[in-house]
């Protein structure tokens, strides 16, 4: 999977659900897509653990630890 921004890989998991909850979904194809969303959020837990990891938290004195 290329690299993606955490808003395109959420905009991927909404169009997943869309379809999931259309009628026309085969239990194949359901299964596919659930598989392809498990893929995608980990893909954002993974981004959202390395945007904690950067964070920085400024303490009373004003200096700069990391989150």
């Amino acid at each position: 999977m290329t690299e993606q921004s955490l808003e395109t890989v959420f905009e991927q998991l909404d169009e997943l659900l869309v379809k999931l909850e259309g009628d026309e979904v085969s239990l194949e194809e359901s299964f596919q897509m659930y598989h392809k969303g498990m893929e995608l959020l980990k893909v954002c837990n993974d981004k959202i653990d390395t945007i904690e990891k950067k964070m920085m938290v400024l303490d009373e004195n004003g200096e700069e630890h990391e989150f």
